[in-house]
């Protein structure tokens, strides 16, 4: 059975193969923080040596994303700045922000269009990434977004041109959050058929309390995904206290495409909206149920 096509009976035990695929998978998950007033307490609880991607907002400005970076990396982690289109006004504060991560020490970056309502000179993420390449950028890895079950402001067309032309810029692309297994996988097929040929990292929210989640999920744009979780409870997970979200059941779900090469599924990227703690966690939980089936 084809992967894209059938996905996995709840039940049906992981393959070996599988089972390897996803444990690597969650054994290098990234951590996202949001720069809120919280959030050097809880970086406090990251792992030992885990990777933390730092997002940006109008409300806070492109400083405090790097604020924070500056303070996870003196811990002992690597960070990833996002860096906000619509958020830079120009290509001599684009500079200064990447030489402010040059000399940090940071060397990859996620790039969005960002919410900003008041763009500079960058529209979108295609402009920031073109801009960045005719100056210069520090980077070894860029990321960009991708959008499974769709964006509310663009059509599906709209996007994979955009992932298209991305991707002579960026190393990968990390999904918007969804919890439906069996579209992200189909949407996989679907960009690798049509030439996208970037390494997928997978977004998917932490242990969240589902009323948050589906709270967030609304403000996102993905309330149909969550719907679909609603409908679905056994891809909820079980790893996580009742009452709240933890993906493991919906990855389990998309074994057999992780562990397909075809897929180049080669991340997992964690929306924690700050709760650090719990999502660690989980990830011990997770590994340790993976390496004792």
């Amino acid at each position: 059975m084809a992967w894209w096509r059938f996905g996995r009976a709840e039940k049906t035990p992981l393959s070996t193969e599988e089972r390897t695929a996803l444990r690597a998978l969650v054994a290098n998950a990234k951590y996202e923080l949001i720069p809120l007033k919280n959030v050097r307490d809880e970086a406090a609880q990251l792992p030992p040596g885990a990777v933390a991607t730092v997002t940006a907002s109008p409300k806070h400005g492109m400083d405090a994303t790097l604020d924070v970076c500056e303070f996870v990396a003196g811990r002992g982690h690597q960070v990833i700045p996002h860096l906000s289109a619509r958020m830079i006004r120009d290509r001599v504060q684009l500079g200064e922000l990447l030489a402010r991560a040059k000399n940090a020490g940071i060397r990859k970056a996620f790039i969005v269009g960002g919410d900003a309502t008041e763009p500079g000179e960058f529209a979108d993420g295609l402009a920031l990434l073109r801009g960045m390449h005719e100056i210069g950028h520090p980077f070894e890895e860029i990321g960009v977004p991708s959008y499974p079950e769709g964006h509310v402001n663009f059509s599906d067309d709209v996007a994979m041109q955009s992932l298209k032309d991305k991707q002579q810029y960026a190393q990968s692309t990390t999904t918007q959050m969804a919890f439906n297994p069996q579209a992200v996988a189909e949407w996989i097929a679907k960009i690798r058929a049509e030439g996208v040929t970037l390494p997928v990292h997978l977004g998917t929210p932490g242990v969240l309390e589902m009323t948050k989640l589906l709270r967030i999920a609304a403000q996102i744009g993905v309330a149909d995904s969550a719907r679909y979780l609603q409908k679905n409870t056994g891809l909820i997970g079980h790893l996580a206290n009742p009452g709240s979200f933890g993906p493991d059941a919906f990855l389990q779900a998309l074994a057999p495409a992780i562990a397909d090469p075809a897929a180049k599924i080669e991340g997992l990227h964690i929306f924690t909206m700050n709760a650090v703690g719990a999502t660690a966690a989980w990830q011990k939980g997770m590994l340790e149920e993976l390496a004792n089936p």
